[in-house]
């Protein structure tokens, strides 16, 4: 239960709530243990026949009538607040969730499928707040209006309070033994439902994949299988807590038949008043029913630990790449860019950068060139501080990028990936990603410099159009216009560009390399270039071979010199089947 007193005090901003919910209850369990003694009074009133007060059972009635009342409009008051409070918690739980998993390094995500994160968030959350709505809705209630009852029972028979009593620990004590073995078995339909969940997102985002190479059997076999799996552990689950329940029951119903003939007996004697024995009965029902909902509350409190502890596992792990106390912004002057003996591998014993350094100057391009899996990316990400070198250190200015804020870095670097990166919305929005409060000037401006605002315009709602999921609607050159404007109005003094691999129409080609020189123009940048005429353009070509630097120069040097460089001309000019291969394994369009 500790993980369901951490989510009350992740939402202690409710607390006023917390405390209207309990008023409510108690007053609701007042309300409900009245009715039976108004009851018991009643029927004694009664026995006396034609000597009876009428009046007095008159007003009894009345008490029955505006008690019920009462109660539907407490219970009203209080379901209402308890609504609020769960829509309210699990706004605060998303958002704390929603910051924390924005917070973690890149390789988590690296690790975990997008589907399965989603999936834990809507599982995980929903059940928990469903967990405190039935908790202040109908469980509070119970627990206040069974001890009430026990009191009075006391007063009347503490014989009977004490059989009643005994109810409690007996089903509870079975109850959780129970459950421990339920929860084994919600744990591994947790992890299959993830493994479904995470699949069916990832193929619906590549729908158009899965299309293209008719692999739709192939992914519904898959979900079906884990789904399967969920549905072959729920059998064994659900037959083993419902005969559980079975022998509960029937030692609670053993218990019952005891106190029921202990008060019918005791009635018979004259030990009871009439009156008095309906009280009791009506108490003993009164407590009978939140009992034998004991087990449904436990097997909710069971999904919400098993779901809480989900939560919290993810609200644990602590970013690996924090701001050093005391980091300041970053300042960039010139945007000079070393790499000083950097050292990195995703798994520590096998380093894929191996003791880089080199140097780019303020205003000039660089491009990175090697095999796929040599690292470019890598370089690039470090750069970001997506991750940190094991060893050595990146500076831009002078500025040790350990020693400054991530978001001054960020902000200071522009970003055109090499598939455009959108997300659903209106172009504008698009655009504006980086800049908060763009004018439409200055979004058009972008645009217009990207070689995008003329195809925008001739669209239906021009920068209103919405582009669907990952720009869907848009062909590939314009979504890199877009990206390209995107970058351009963020106006980053140090660009980093993972050119296109994908082939384009000459005209949009044209446009779309118009757009990246634009973009280039006084900026440092770097460039992992998947096209020899982008090289032959830069300033310096950084060439890596087994993570480690291959040679540096400018591409006049570089062609002449025998290495990589020279080595992927040599493979253009001779165009064969062969040579396109090997160019491939570069990166580089043929």
């Amino acid at each position: 239960m500790q993980h369901i007193y951490r989510i009350l005090k992740t939402g202690r901003e409710l607390w006023r709530s917390y405390v209207v919910i309990a008023l409510l209850t108690t007053l609701l369990s007042v309300t409900t243990i009245i009715v039976p003694l108004l009851s018991g009074w009643a029927i004694d009133e009664i026995r006396k026949g034609a000597s009876a007060n009428v009046k007095y059972a008159a007003l009894l009635a009345l008490g029955i009538f505006l008690l019920d009342l009462t109660q539907t409009i407490i219970s009203n008051i209080n379901g209402y607040y308890g609504d609020q409070v769960s829509a309210k918690l699990q706004n605060i739980l998303s958002k704390k969730y929603y910051q924390h998993l924005l917070s973690l390094p890149q390789s988590y995500f690296d690790n975990e499928l997008s589907g399965k994160i989603i999936n834990r968030l809507n599982r995980s959350i929903v059940q928990i707040t469903s967990f405190i709505q039935m908790m202040s809705n109908n469980f509070l209630q119970f627990i206040f209006s069974t001890v009430l009852s026990l009191v009075i029972v006391a007063i009347y028979s503490w014989q009977v309070a004490l059989m009643l009593f005994a109810l409690y620990p007996i089903f509870t004590l079975m109850t959780i033994k129970s459950s421990s073995k339920w929860h084994v078995w919600q744990k591994t339909k947790n992890e299959q439902l993830d493994i479904a969940s995470g699949r069916f997102a990832e193929s619906i985002s590549q729908v158009k994949v899965v299309k293209s190479f008719g692999q739709e059997t192939h992914e519904i076999s898959f979900f079906n299988k884990h789904m399967g799996n969920v549905l072959k552990v729920n059998k064994p689950q659900s037959s083993y807590w419902h005969k559980q329940d079975v022998r509960r029951r029937l030692i609670l119903n053993v218990i019952f038949f005891a106190v029921y003939l202990y008060i019918f007996t005791q009635g018979a004697k004259g030990v009871f008043s009439p009156g008095q024995a309906v009280a009791l009965i009506l108490y003993a029902m009164n407590i009978r029913i939140p009992i034998f909902t004991i087990s449904y509350l436990v097997e909710n409190t069971q999904r919400a630990v098993s779901d809480s502890r989900d939560y919290f596992e993810i609200m644990s792990i602590k970013p690996e790449i924090v701001d050093a106390l005391g980091a300041k912004k970053l300042r960039v002057g010139k945007g000079a860019i070393t790499f000083n003996d950097v050292v990195f591998g995703y798994d520590k014993n096998r380093p894929v950068i191996k003791n880089v350094s080199f140097a780019i100057m303020p205003n000039t391009k660089v491009a990175l060139v090697g095999e796929s899996g040599e690292g470019k990316t890598t370089l690039t990400n470090l750069l970001l501080r997506f991750y940190e070198p094991q060893q050595g250190s990146i500076t831009i200015d002078d500025q040790d990028i350990n020693s400054v804020t991530q978001e001054s870095l960020r902000q200071a670097v522009g970003v055109v990936f090499q598939e455009p990166a959108l997300f659903s919305g209106t172009i504008r929005e698009n655009i504006a990603y980086s800049i908060k409060n763009a004018t439409d000037t200055q979004v058009r401006a972008a645009a217009t410099s990207a070689n995008a605002h003329e195809f925008i315009e001739k669209l239906e709602h021009g920068y209103d159009t919405q582009i669907g999921e990952r720009g869907l609607k848009l062909s590939g050159g314009q979504k890199q216009r877009i990206a390209i404007a995107r970058a351009l109005l963020k106006d980053a003094p140090i660009l980093i560009l993972d050119e296109a691999t994908s082939s384009l129409d000459s005209k949009s080609e044209a446009m779309v390399q118009e757009a990246l020189v634009r973009l280039m123009n006084n900026r440092t940048t770097i460039i992992i270039a998947h096209r020899l005429s982008t090289i032959a353009n830069v300033d310096l070509i950084v060439t890596l071979s087994s993570g480690s630097i291959g040679e540096i120069g400018s591409p006049k040097v570089l062609e002449k010199s025998g290495g990589i460089y020279s080595q992927l001309l040599s493979l253009q000019r001779n165009k064969s089947d062969t040579n396109e291969k090997k160019l491939e394994k570069f990166d580089i369009a043929s």
